[in-house]
Protein backbone atom coordinates (compact mmCIF):
# COMPACT_ATOMS: atom_id res chain seq x y z
CA UNK A 1 0.00 0.00 0.00
CA UNK A 2 1.36 3.70 -1.15
CA UNK A 3 2.31 6.05 1.88
CA UNK A 4 1.23 9.33 1.03
CA UNK A 5 0.34 12.22 3.22
CA UNK A 6 0.27 11.32 7.18
CA UNK A 7 -1.75 14.04 8.50
CA UNK A 8 -2.57 13.08 11.96
CA UNK A 9 -5.91 14.14 14.51
CA UNK A 10 -5.68 13.34 17.82
CA UNK A 11 -2.19 11.89 18.03
CA UNK A 12 -3.17 8.87 15.40
CA UNK A 13 -2.10 7.93 11.92
CA UNK A 14 -4.59 5.13 10.22
CA UNK A 15 -3.41 3.46 6.84
CA UNK A 16 -6.46 3.49 4.03
CA UNK A 17 -6.98 2.68 0.89
CA UNK A 18 -10.16 4.18 -1.20
CA UNK A 19 -11.39 2.22 -4.22
CA UNK A 20 -14.22 2.35 -6.67
CA UNK A 21 -16.59 4.83 -7.72
CA UNK A 22 -20.38 5.54 -6.25
CA UNK A 23 -21.91 5.61 -3.12
CA UNK A 24 -19.25 5.40 -0.22
CA UNK A 25 -18.81 2.20 1.99
CA UNK A 26 -16.70 1.49 5.01
CA UNK A 27 -15.09 -1.64 5.38
CA UNK A 28 -13.92 -2.15 9.12
CA UNK A 29 -12.02 -4.95 9.36
CA UNK A 30 -11.98 -7.93 11.94
CA UNK A 31 -9.17 -8.50 14.64
CA UNK A 32 -6.18 -10.57 13.74
CA UNK A 33 -5.94 -9.55 9.88
CA UNK A 34 -5.66 -6.42 9.32
CA UNK A 35 -5.98 -6.89 5.36
CA UNK A 36 -9.45 -9.47 5.73
CA UNK A 37 -11.23 -7.28 2.88
CA UNK A 38 -8.60 -7.02 0.74
CA UNK A 39 -10.91 -9.69 -1.66
CA UNK A 40 -13.61 -7.15 -1.92
CA UNK A 41 -11.40 -4.35 -3.37
CA UNK A 42 -11.29 -6.88 -6.72
CA UNK A 43 -15.34 -7.40 -7.14
CA UNK A 44 -16.68 -4.87 -9.36
CA UNK A 45 -20.23 -6.03 -8.14
CA UNK A 46 -18.73 -3.50 -5.35
CA UNK A 47 -16.31 -1.19 -7.09
CA UNK A 48 -17.83 -0.86 -10.27
CA UNK A 49 -20.78 0.86 -8.00
CA UNK A 50 -19.71 2.11 -4.59
CA UNK A 51 -16.67 3.88 -2.85
CA UNK A 52 -14.77 1.44 -0.60
CA UNK A 53 -13.44 2.67 1.97
CA UNK A 54 -11.02 0.16 3.88
CA UNK A 55 -8.38 1.40 6.36
CA UNK A 56 -6.38 -0.31 9.31
CA UNK A 57 -7.53 0.21 12.67
CA UNK A 58 -5.04 1.42 15.49
CA UNK A 59 -2.40 -1.66 16.43
CA UNK A 60 -2.26 -3.04 12.89
CA UNK A 61 -0.01 -3.26 9.97
CA UNK A 62 1.85 0.58 9.44
CA UNK A 63 -1.64 2.50 11.35
CA UNK A 64 -0.53 3.92 15.16
CA UNK A 65 0.24 1.31 17.73
CA UNK A 66 -1.15 3.01 21.31
CA UNK A 67 -0.09 1.94 24.69
CA UNK A 68 -2.85 0.42 26.94
CA UNK A 69 -6.32 0.14 26.40
CA UNK A 70 -8.21 0.87 23.27
CA UNK A 71 -12.23 1.07 23.75
CA UNK A 72 -14.81 -0.72 21.02
CA UNK A 73 -15.79 3.45 21.42
CA UNK A 74 -12.48 4.53 20.76
CA UNK A 75 -12.57 2.53 17.62
CA UNK A 76 -15.92 3.73 16.17
CA UNK A 77 -14.19 7.70 16.94
CA UNK A 78 -11.04 6.82 15.02
CA UNK A 79 -13.87 5.60 12.08
CA UNK A 80 -15.72 9.00 12.17
CA UNK A 81 -12.85 10.86 12.40
CA UNK A 82 -11.13 8.86 9.01
CA UNK A 83 -14.55 9.27 7.41
CA UNK A 84 -14.77 12.87 8.07
CA UNK A 85 -10.92 13.50 6.99
CA UNK A 86 -12.00 12.08 3.51
CA UNK A 87 -15.12 14.35 3.73
CA UNK A 88 -17.21 11.21 3.63
CA UNK A 89 -20.67 12.61 5.59
CA UNK A 90 -22.70 9.45 5.61
CA UNK A 91 -21.90 5.65 4.05
CA UNK A 92 -22.68 2.46 4.20
CA UNK A 93 -20.49 0.80 7.41
CA UNK A 94 -19.37 -2.91 6.81
CA UNK A 95 -18.18 -4.71 10.09
CA UNK A 96 -16.37 -8.46 10.16
CA UNK A 97 -16.69 -9.89 13.81
CA UNK A 98 -15.48 -8.12 16.48
CA UNK A 99 -15.78 -4.70 13.89
CA UNK A 100 -19.57 -5.25 13.66
CA UNK A 101 -19.24 -4.05 17.27
CA UNK A 102 -17.72 -1.55 16.29
CA UNK A 103 -20.43 -0.43 13.65
CA UNK A 104 -22.92 -0.89 15.76
CA UNK A 105 -21.20 1.53 18.19
CA UNK A 106 -20.59 4.08 15.38
CA UNK A 107 -24.38 3.90 14.73
CA UNK A 108 -25.54 4.75 18.30
CA UNK A 109 -22.32 7.57 18.66
CA UNK A 110 -22.98 8.94 15.15
CA UNK A 111 -25.99 7.75 13.95
CA UNK A 112 -25.84 10.40 11.31
CA UNK A 113 -23.12 9.10 10.16
CA UNK A 114 -24.08 5.58 9.21
CA UNK A 115 -26.88 5.25 6.39
CA UNK A 116 -27.19 0.83 6.78
CA UNK A 117 -25.14 -1.38 8.41
CA UNK A 118 -23.67 -4.49 7.24
CA UNK A 119 -23.03 -7.15 10.51
CA UNK A 120 -20.81 -10.10 9.18
CA UNK A 121 -20.25 -12.93 11.71
CA UNK A 122 -20.61 -10.45 14.30
CA UNK A 123 -18.73 -10.72 17.69
CA UNK A 124 -21.53 -9.12 20.17
CA UNK A 125 -20.60 -11.29 23.03
CA UNK A 126 -24.29 -12.90 23.62
CA UNK A 127 -25.59 -13.59 27.25
CA UNK A 128 -24.18 -16.61 28.88
CA UNK A 129 -24.94 -19.84 27.17
CA UNK A 130 -23.69 -23.14 26.80
CA UNK A 131 -22.70 -22.38 23.38
CA UNK A 132 -20.81 -18.84 24.44
CA UNK A 133 -18.85 -21.36 27.54
CA UNK A 134 -17.97 -23.83 25.40
CA UNK A 135 -16.49 -21.31 22.55
CA UNK A 136 -14.74 -20.19 25.94
CA UNK A 137 -13.29 -23.34 26.69
CA UNK A 138 -12.15 -24.55 23.46
CA UNK A 139 -10.87 -21.39 21.82
CA UNK A 140 -10.31 -18.17 23.60
CA UNK A 141 -8.78 -19.83 26.31
CA UNK A 142 -6.29 -21.97 24.90
CA UNK A 143 -5.37 -19.12 22.73
CA UNK A 144 -4.95 -16.89 25.44
CA UNK A 145 -2.40 -19.20 27.19
CA UNK A 146 -0.26 -19.72 24.02
CA UNK A 147 0.02 -15.99 23.81
CA UNK A 148 0.46 -15.43 27.46
CA UNK A 149 3.29 -17.85 26.98
CA UNK A 150 4.78 -15.98 24.07
CA UNK A 151 3.54 -18.02 21.32
CA UNK A 152 2.18 -15.65 19.16
CA UNK A 153 2.48 -18.24 16.00
CA UNK A 154 0.44 -20.51 18.49
CA UNK A 155 -1.94 -18.66 19.55
CA UNK A 156 -2.54 -16.75 16.17
CA UNK A 157 -3.17 -20.32 14.87
CA UNK A 158 -5.03 -21.55 17.60
CA UNK A 159 -7.76 -18.57 17.32
CA UNK A 160 -8.11 -19.08 13.58
CA UNK A 161 -8.25 -22.50 13.79
CA UNK A 162 -11.04 -22.21 16.40
CA UNK A 163 -12.90 -19.43 14.72
CA UNK A 164 -12.45 -20.17 11.49
CA UNK A 165 -12.00 -24.12 10.94
CA UNK A 166 -9.10 -26.45 11.02
CA UNK A 167 -8.32 -25.34 7.30
CA UNK A 168 -8.39 -21.88 7.62
CA UNK A 169 -4.63 -21.51 6.35
CA UNK A 170 -5.12 -22.92 3.43
CA UNK A 171 -7.46 -20.10 2.39
CA UNK A 172 -5.95 -17.83 3.79
CA UNK A 173 -2.70 -18.53 2.64
CA UNK A 174 -4.30 -18.37 -1.09
CA UNK A 175 -6.42 -15.42 -1.10
CA UNK A 176 -3.78 -13.06 1.49
CA UNK A 177 -0.57 -14.64 1.47
CA UNK A 178 1.36 -12.68 3.92
CA UNK A 179 -1.79 -11.98 6.34
CA UNK A 180 -0.38 -15.02 8.87
CA UNK A 181 2.93 -13.90 9.57
CA UNK A 182 1.45 -9.65 9.36
CA UNK A 183 -1.29 -11.59 12.05
CA UNK A 184 1.78 -12.86 14.41
CA UNK A 185 3.11 -9.27 13.65
CA UNK A 186 0.10 -7.92 15.50
CA UNK A 187 -0.85 -10.64 18.42
CA UNK A 188 -0.28 -8.07 20.60
CA UNK A 189 -2.78 -5.91 19.60
CA UNK A 190 -5.44 -8.38 19.06
CA UNK A 191 -5.03 -10.60 22.35
CA UNK A 192 -3.58 -7.43 24.44
CA UNK A 193 -6.07 -4.97 23.76
CA UNK A 194 -8.70 -6.18 21.29
CA UNK A 195 -10.17 -9.16 23.13
CA UNK A 196 -10.43 -7.12 26.15
CA UNK A 197 -12.49 -4.28 24.56
CA UNK A 198 -14.66 -6.47 23.43
CA UNK A 199 -15.48 -8.61 26.58
CA UNK A 200 -15.93 -5.08 28.28
CA UNK A 201 -18.08 -3.64 25.53
CA UNK A 202 -21.95 -4.00 26.48
CA UNK A 203 -24.82 -3.89 23.85
CA UNK A 204 -28.30 -4.20 25.07
CA UNK A 205 -31.56 -4.55 23.25
CA UNK A 206 -31.97 -1.28 24.55
CA UNK A 207 -29.31 0.01 22.64
CA UNK A 208 -30.71 -2.36 19.94
CA UNK A 209 -33.59 -0.60 19.65
CA UNK A 210 -31.89 2.99 18.82
CA UNK A 211 -30.54 1.40 15.75
CA UNK A 212 -33.20 2.50 13.42
CA UNK A 213 -30.90 1.98 9.95
CA UNK A 214 -31.36 -0.85 7.57
CA UNK A 215 -28.94 -3.62 8.80
CA UNK A 216 -27.74 -6.64 6.69
CA UNK A 217 -27.15 -9.60 9.17
CA UNK A 218 -24.39 -11.81 7.70
CA UNK A 219 -23.69 -15.54 8.58
CA UNK A 220 -21.57 -17.60 7.11
CA UNK A 221 -23.02 -21.14 6.29
CA UNK A 222 -20.24 -22.79 7.80
CA UNK A 223 -19.54 -20.41 10.77
CA UNK A 224 -19.50 -22.22 14.15
CA UNK A 225 -22.38 -22.27 16.46
CA UNK A 226 -21.52 -19.11 18.29
CA UNK A 227 -21.41 -17.02 15.48
CA UNK A 228 -25.47 -18.84 14.58
CA UNK A 229 -26.39 -17.49 18.01
CA UNK A 230 -25.02 -14.19 18.05
CA UNK A 231 -27.37 -13.93 14.59
CA UNK A 232 -29.71 -15.28 15.96
CA UNK A 233 -29.74 -12.56 18.98
CA UNK A 234 -29.21 -9.24 16.45
CA UNK A 235 -31.87 -11.16 14.40
CA UNK A 236 -34.62 -10.56 17.42
CA UNK A 237 -33.41 -7.87 18.44
CA UNK A 238 -32.64 -5.23 15.90
CA UNK A 239 -35.58 -3.66 14.65
CA UNK A 240 -34.99 -3.29 10.74
CA UNK A 241 -32.98 -5.95 10.31
CA UNK A 242 -32.46 -8.66 7.06
CA UNK A 243 -30.74 -12.13 7.07
CA UNK A 244 -28.01 -13.00 4.48
CA UNK A 245 -26.58 -16.35 4.70
CA UNK A 246 -23.34 -16.53 2.73
CA UNK A 247 -23.18 -19.94 1.05
CA UNK A 248 -19.48 -22.07 0.76
CA UNK A 249 -18.18 -20.21 4.01
CA UNK A 250 -16.91 -20.13 7.36
CA UNK A 251 -15.97 -16.95 9.39
CA UNK A 252 -13.67 -16.45 6.57
CA UNK A 253 -16.66 -15.21 4.72
CA UNK A 254 -15.51 -12.77 2.23
CA UNK A 255 -11.96 -14.21 1.91
CA UNK A 256 -13.82 -17.76 0.93
CA UNK A 257 -16.20 -16.54 -1.22
CA UNK A 258 -15.72 -13.18 -2.08
CA UNK A 259 -18.29 -12.86 -4.98
CA UNK A 260 -21.37 -13.83 -2.95
CA UNK A 261 -20.24 -11.74 -0.47
CA UNK A 262 -19.94 -8.85 -3.00
CA UNK A 263 -23.18 -9.22 -4.68
CA UNK A 264 -24.81 -9.69 -1.60
CA UNK A 265 -23.53 -6.38 0.30
CA UNK A 266 -24.28 -4.73 -3.28
CA UNK A 267 -27.91 -5.85 -3.45
CA UNK A 268 -28.13 -4.87 0.41
CA UNK A 269 -26.79 -1.12 -0.50
CA UNK A 270 -29.17 -0.79 -3.73
CA UNK A 271 -31.93 -1.71 -2.31
CA UNK A 272 -31.13 1.33 0.24
CA UNK A 273 -29.80 3.92 -1.42
CA UNK A 274 -28.25 7.13 -0.14
CA UNK A 275 -29.27 10.40 -2.22
CA UNK A 276 -27.75 12.04 -4.37
CA UNK A 277 -26.84 15.14 -2.01
CA UNK A 278 -25.29 12.26 0.35
CA UNK A 279 -23.11 10.45 -1.79
CA UNK A 280 -19.35 10.93 -2.17
CA UNK A 281 -18.34 13.31 -5.19
CA UNK A 282 -14.60 11.73 -5.92
CA UNK A 283 -14.40 8.59 -7.84
CA UNK A 284 -11.30 6.72 -8.32
CA UNK A 285 -8.99 5.31 -6.11
CA UNK A 286 -6.61 6.77 -3.48
CA UNK A 287 -4.08 5.43 -0.87
CA UNK A 288 -2.77 6.99 1.59
CA UNK A 289 -1.95 7.66 5.50
CA UNK A 290 -4.52 9.63 7.55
Amino acid sequence: MKQMDRPALDGIELEYEVQGTGEPVVLVHAGVCADFFNPLLKEPALTARYRLLTYHRVGYAGSSHLVGAVSIAQQAAHCRSLMRHLGIERAHVVGHSASAMMALQLALDAPGAVHTLALLDAARPAPPSEVQMKFTKAVVQPALQRYGAGDKAGAVDAWMQGVCGPNYRAVLDQALPSAFNQAVVDAETFFGQELPAVQQWTFTQEDARRITQPVLAVLGAESCPTFRERQELLLAWLPNVESFVLPNATHLLHVQNPRGMAEGLAAFFARHPLSRTNQEQEPGRTCGIY
